[in-house]
């Protein structure tokens, strides 16, 4: 009785496999592989970096002696970058809604009309947003409305798969009881969705204008309006004085939408 008792509660033997770690070696074996092979397909040599490493503290030095007159010049551009962002991400997000809706399985008619709006979305999201903004500055020339467009689109792919997958994982209670009461499916969407989803869907449309701050400085560079055009005119004139104005008004811009994001997302959360 007591040889049964001390057998049963004796550790289960493992597997040699799982005794010498046989597969997590493996896996960082072939990690390091894969490491070292893309290193030398992509040319990455970290001694050009430090060697060059000197070119940069020069650059970096040419930019402490800022030209604090040219600050009244970037209150205007970096004015239409804030309100290009916002534009472009609120124009995106309101597409992105219905588009969300047919995206999702647990809402939409069918697994077909599903499938079709996903794979719509993903050739959406496989776009870069610097192609986006060469095509629509040659649709609509150069100016803020090209970064505009690039910003709905752009905020239109990446906030629809965030809003279904999002819509996914809602609670199937509410709707299967309004199902059973006779609602349609807008009164579904209206009363048993959206409330369930509400705060993830603010979260989501500041954190893609976060992206969209930024992104609309490098936009510029193509012609797409904003801080970015004047940023490309310094460096191109080489005027790192008016360089250093352009990048420390973009950081401060960040920096309080970024808090400001984070505020709003923590008191909705």
């Amino acid at each position: 009785m007591k040889q049964s008792l001390k057998n049963s509660q004796s550790m289960p033997s493992r597997p040699w496999l799982q005794r010498l770690h046989i597969k997590g070696w493996a896996s960082f074996l072939i990690f390091l592989l894969l490491f070292k092979g893309s290193a030398q397909i992509c040319d990455i040599q970290l001694s050009t970096f430090f060697q060059n490493l000197g070119q940069f503290f020069e650059l970096i030095k040419k930019m402490l002696h800022p030209q604090w007159s040219y600050l009244a010049v970037v209150v205007a551009p970096i004015s239409e970058t804030i309100k290009m962002a916002i534009v472009g991400t609120t124009i995106g997000t309101l597409v992105a809604v219905p588009f969300c809706l047919l995206a999702a399985r647990n809402i939409a008619i069918n697994r077909f009309i599903s499938s079709i709006v996903r794979f719509f979305l993903n050739i959406v999201r496989t776009i870069p947003d610097l192609m986006l903004a060469a095509l629509f500055v040659a649709i609509v020339g150069i100016g803020s409305f090209a970064g505009v467009l690039t910003l709905a689109v752009f905020s239109f792919g990446m906030i629809s798969k965030l809003f279904y997958e999002a819509v996914e994982t809602i609670d199937p209670g509410p709707l299967e009881a309004l199902q059973a009461a006779g609602a349609n499916k807008i009164q579904m969407i209206v009363f048993a969705v959206l409330p369930q989803i509400f705060n993830n869907f603010i979260s989501y449309f500041l954190y893609t204008l976060e992206i969209n701050v930024r992104s609309s400085t490098v936009l510029g560079y193509l012609g797409a309006g904003g801080i970015g055009v004047y940023l490309q005119r310094s460096l191109d004139s080489f005027n790192y004085s008016q360089t250093a104005i352009i990048i420390l008004a973009i950081l401060v811009v960040v920096l309080i939408i970024d808090g400001l994001s984070n505020y709003l997302r923590e008191k909705l959360l």
